[in-house]
């Protein structure tokens, strides 16, 4: 399912390449995401314009609406949304806590009112397993028990002892060969709990491996020391993925540390928002400076927004409240992630991660790939 092309010499990068039934997914990858099996604002053209090799949905958001049985009827959520790509979805561990009212966590599942209605749910790590194989997604995940931070001690020891219970529990559920499982690793900031977490769930045949329980309100400082300290103790010959970080820099940190995977929201939300990822830092394209800049958000980016429509165009279509203006900027931020993953991987393919690094924080991405282009 997974093999590893190259390594950085100075660090713990490594390329890769995924296996999956929608196609080959080169890591390190940065998955857009689309809980609602959307992502917000773009199609699936749009996603392939960009680079997205695999995209994220969300079985909590998916099971409350539209509903199993609707995705079901369509023959799976890659049919559904139309997206012929490799699929991840999220078993639902975070959004049941952060999102439902009433959350209680038992040790046979977790029961919950709805966001969107207030209806009562129950749910088991068969169940999310039986969701997700409707679902159809080529990566899944295990149901984890996921708390907010701070958390006391005793709390977020219990929720790694609950999350290797139900692991255990979702790898005896699952049914589909074409599936690939991925455990979560929780342990909030506590090394021995993370630890623990590790050992157990190594032991076990999961092909993969995820990192959860983090950006839930720690310190950034904490996410990095605790997302490489776990990546070290996990198989070198399964993909580690992170849950939910974030932002350009911290994704090249990791991937130094040895992350194969990411997800997070920003890239899209930040565009909704008018906020713009560039080489000299973020653009807030609402700014009156930008009214007659007839610029692109960033030279040389070869994004749908900047290839065709300036600086001004995009600030007057936010300032008139114009959804083209929030599809363009989400585009662009999506090229600029998935570009900066793409310079990862020339970087370590060509041996010259360090020196990718080194630039990229200095001088931002875009004298970071040129210095790819001059190595030839």
């Amino acid at each position: 399912m997974f093999e590893i092309l190259d390594r950085d010499p100075h660090s713990a990068a490594r390329r890769g390449r995924l296996r999956t039934a929608h196609g080959p997914v080169e890591t390190p990858a940065f998955m857009p995401v689309g809980s609602h099996g959307s992502v917000k604002g773009l199609d699936p053209r749009d996603l392939e314009e960009v680079g997205a090799g695999m995209i994220l949905g969300n079985a909590y958001h998916l099971y409350l609406r539209p509903g199993v049985e609707v995705i079901r009827e369509a023959g799976g959520l890659h049919r559904f949304m139309h997206w012929e790509g490799a699929l991840l979805t999220d078993s639902g561990g975070f959004q049941v806590h952060s999102l439902a009212a009433l959350c209680k966590v038992r040790e046979e599942g977790v029961e919950f009112r709805s966001h969107i209605d207030g209806s009562r749910h129950f749910l088991t790590p068969e169940r999310m397993i039986e969701v997700q194989e409707v679902l159809g997604a080529d990566i899944i995940m295990t149901l984890d028990d996921c708390p907010g931070l701070p958390a006391s001690r005793e709390r977020i020891g219990a929720a790694v002892r609950r999350t290797i219970d139900w692991a255990r529990r979702c790898l005896e559920a699952k049914k589909r060969p074409d599936q690939a499982l991925f455990a979560i690793v929780q342990g909030g900031l506590e090394p021995d709990l993370r630890e623990e977490c590790v050992a157990a769930l190594v032991a076990m045949p999961f092909p993969g491996f995820a990192i959860g329980g983090l950006s839930v309100g720690e310190s950034r400082e904490g996410t990095r020391e605790t997302a490489a300290s776990v990546a070290a103790s996990l198989p070198d010959l399964a993909p580690r993925y992170l849950m939910g970080v974030g932002k350009p820099g911290e994704l090249v940190e990791m991937a130094a540390a040895g992350i194969d995977m990411f997800d997070c929201v920003l890239p899209t939300r930040n565009g909704r928002n008018g906020t713009l990822f560039t080489s000299e830092g973020t653009l807030n394209i609402k700014r009156s400076e930008f009214r007659h800049d007839e610029r692109p958000i960033e030279e040389g980016c070869p994004c749908h927004a900047c290839s065709h429509f300036s600086r001004a165009y995009l600030r007057h279509l936010y300032q008139s409240r114009e959804l083209l203006g929030l599809r363009l900027n989400s585009i662009h931020n999506l090229m600029y992630y998935l570009r900066l993953m793409e310079g990862i991987r020339i970087s370590l393919k060509t041996n010259r991660f360090r020196e990718f690094r080194e630039v990229f924080h200095r001088s931002g991405l875009r004298e970071a790939r040129a210095g790819l282009s001059e190595s030839g």
